[in-house]
């Protein structure tokens, strides 16, 4: 990957002609069943820049309510283009329940009472499910939301920064979820191992509008090419190789709920993502400080949950040893 980016053909990105830039977009909306593409800097700036392109302001995003765009992005699209976030309580399973997520939606009409609500723009999906520990929604369900959203007019943005873990763990085309989404944010920089960048792919005149969004948030870079090259080489080599980062978290997963107090299930863990519970803030913020010093890193997601990832670069035997840092610790703060 970093031969590819160090041999990368280069131009000016913000006139459109940066050829590996132009490359990347054309692939990724190939692959992801779309008419175009934009390179970003982030996923949380394709993110913001999908729903500005989606939404005026006074509109409303629906999101799940443990979503990364509502927890996680610092309010983006609110601070910037005056879009209100309605947040849908997010089941176990990642999804919105689907009575709730009709409840949301306050559609136009010659209805006065309806003058009170701000008017919805966009749903929200995320897949796979970062707060749900990984866990896969599957196409089915998108179906059913995108059937939802149809009947009140209504584009369906996908959160979609580890999608193809969803589509490695179930061993579907990534184009089962996208053929019922408007647009799609795929982050490069996770499972697919690129230093930096994500993509947004959707229909033409909707990357238009995104493309200007991106300016706005100062998003237009010269030669993108020589970070491009990576988001390259990450969808025509990396793709395949999730499998083994789901087969690692298991025996993350496997380790972890051995443990006395510990609140885990590993048949829930569906792709790369370990969130378990150690019964408390205090035991959450001891052990996750006393793994560091073990050389272990594990985000602390708060009320007592934690979360490992594995990822490119993290083995079998490396995932070996966590589990016996995490016992050694556990035992020390039980």
């Amino acid at each position: 990957m970093r031969q590819a980016m160090a041999n990368a053909e280069v131009g000016d990105d913000v006139y459109g002609e940066d050829p590996t830039v132009n490359r990347l977009e054309e692939l990724s909306a190939r692959m992801l069943g779309k008419e175009a593409g934009l390179f970003v800097a982030s996923g949380t700036m394709g993110n913001v820049a999908s729903l500005l392109a989606h939404c005026g302001r006074g509109q409303e995003a629906i999101v799940g309510d443990q979503s990364h765009i509502y927890f996680y992005e610092n309010g983006s699209a609110s601070a910037l283009g005056g879009i209100v976030y309605h947040p849908v309580r997010t089941q176990p399973d990642g999804t919105l329940a689907l009575d709730a997520l009709e409840g949301a939606i306050h559609s136009p009409a010659h209805n006065y009472h309806l003058f009170h609500y701000a008017p919805p723009g966009v749903i929200c999906l995320e897949n796979t499910h970062n707060r749900g520990g990984g866990v896969v929604l599957t196409p089915e369900y998108f179906a059913e939301v995108a059937a939802i959203a149809a009947r009140h007019g209504l584009p369906v943005h996908l959160d979609g920064a580890r999608l193809f873990n969803a589509a490695v763990a179930l061993g579907r085309p990534v184009t089962d979820w996208t053929r019922h989404v408007t647009s799609v944010q795929l982050c490069l920089s996770k499972g697919l191992g690129a230093p930096v960048g994500s993509v947004i792919v959707g229909p033409r005149d909707f990357m238009w509008r995104a493309r200007r969004m991106r300016k706005i948030l100062g998003g237009g870079m010269r030669q993108a090419g020589i970070i491009a090259a990576g988001g390259v080489f990450a969808l025509t080599q990396m793709v395949d190789r999730l499998a083994e980062d789901h087969a690692n978290a298991q025996i993350l997963a496997k380790g972890v709920a051995a443990l006395p107090g510990v609140v885990l299930d590993p048949p829930r863990v569906d792709t790369n993502i370990v969130v378990f519970n150690v019964g408390g803030v205090e035991a959450a913020d001891t052990l996750a400080g006393a793994l560091e010093r073990e050389g272990v890193l594990i985000s602390n997601f708060g009320g007592g949950r934690l979360r490992l990832v594995t990822h490119f670069g993290i083995g079998a035997d490396d995932c070996h040893r966590a589990v016996e840092a995490i016992k050694k610790v556990h035992a020390t703060v039980q």
